[in-house]
């Protein structure tokens, strides 16, 4: 059985999301509206939103052929928490020699996954590790 998630188009040309392979992890979101936000960023709206169930999060990531744009997701990786049902929607920034992306261009993956809720506990003292407090690049090149 698989995990079913509620999807209602804001938009008439919004395209629902499918894997484009069956062992596909994340699901391909298509733009249907494209701006620019003030800091000259590409918006590229789905015109969808989602009814993601408690417990999981969509986790929207640039599909790999964004490399050959030569843009950047703007926050690396959209979080859609399970209460959040408004537009899905990925922002990118241009480089040099940027090639942006169209509407009807697939822009954007998006992974439903579970996570943890945790209990956070102040304490004095963490346990000792062997990696202790080493930080970026401690573990070797």
């Amino acid at each position: 059985d698989y995990m079913k998630v509620k999807i209602k188009k804001l938009n008439e040309n919004a395209v629902i999301p499918r894997y484009a392979h069956p062992t596909d992890a994340g699901l391909d979101l298509v733009a249907v509206s494209k701006s620019k936000d003030k800091d000259g960023n590409f918006v590229y709206g789905t015109g969808l939103a989602f009814e993601i169930p408690d417990g999981f999060v969509g986790l929207v990531f640039p599909r790999s052929s964004v490399s050959a744009r030569r843009m950047t997701m703007a926050n690396c990786v959209g979080v859609i928490d399970s209460g959040y049902r408004g537009e899905v929607t990925a922002k990118f920034m241009p480089h040099l020699f940027a090639k942006p992306y169209d509407k009807g261009d697939r822009v954007a993956q998006m992974i439903i996954m579970p996570y943890p809720h945790v209990d956070i506990v102040e304490v004095d003292e963490l346990s000792e590790s062997d990696r202790g407090d080493g930080g970026y690049g401690s573990t070797g090149k």
